[in-house]
Order: structure tokens, then C-alpha cells, then sequence
């Protein structure tokens, strides 16, 4: 079994594209809206933060199954994914959002 095998699991595709989505929120409001800091957080604030903490369960339930069964491959799945939400952490933190 090839980590590509795992990566096609739901519990371990779904986290990346939730990463990915959220980055997408963020660069969609940054490409309309400019860097602007609100005094309220808007809804795209929110619909990034509930991205980002409802993936943290689908990624503890994929450890939780597939590390005892492939760890090799559960490691590189994993790391893809933490590699994902970082990408998606990243122009807040760089651009101060």
C-alpha cells in the first residue's frame, strides 16, 4: 500500500481540501476587498476559523486509524495535511489579518 492509496480516503483528502478552501477565502477577501483590518471580523474571517477547527477531529479520526495500520504512509498523509493548513495559515499571519 502507496501513501496515494491512504490519501484517497475521505478522512485523509478532506482536511487538504479544507486547508485549501480556507485559504481560498482568505486571498478571495484580500483580491476584493484589499488588507483591511475591520473592527468587526467579517464572514469570511469565520467561515475560515470553522474550516480550520472542524478539520482537527477528520485529522485526529485519520491518525486514530491509520497510524497503527500504515504508519509510513499515515505519516506522509499526515504531514501533507499539516503542510496544507499551514499554507492556509500563512497570508494571515504574514499579511496581519
Amino acid at each position: 500500500m502507496n501513501w496515494l492509496t491512504v490519501m484517497k480516503r475521505p478522512s485523509a483528502f478532506l482536511p487538504v481540501a479544507m486547508s485549501f478552501t480556507a485559504l481560498a477565502t482568505v486571498l478571495g477577501h484580500v483580491a476584493m476587498f484589499g488588507v483591511v483590518r475591520e473592527a468587526d471580523e467579517g464572514s469570511a474571517a469565520h467561515i475560515f476559523q470553522l474550516l480550520l477547527v472542524a478539520q482537527l477531529p477528520i485529522v485526529a479520526f485519520f491518525a486514530i486509524k491509520w497510524l497503527p495500520r500504515a504508519p509510513r504512509q499515515a505519516l506522509y498523509v499526515l504531514a501533507l495535511q499539516a503542510a496544507a493548513g499551514v499554507a492556509a495559515l500563512a497570508p494571515v499571519f504574514l499579511l496581519k489579518l
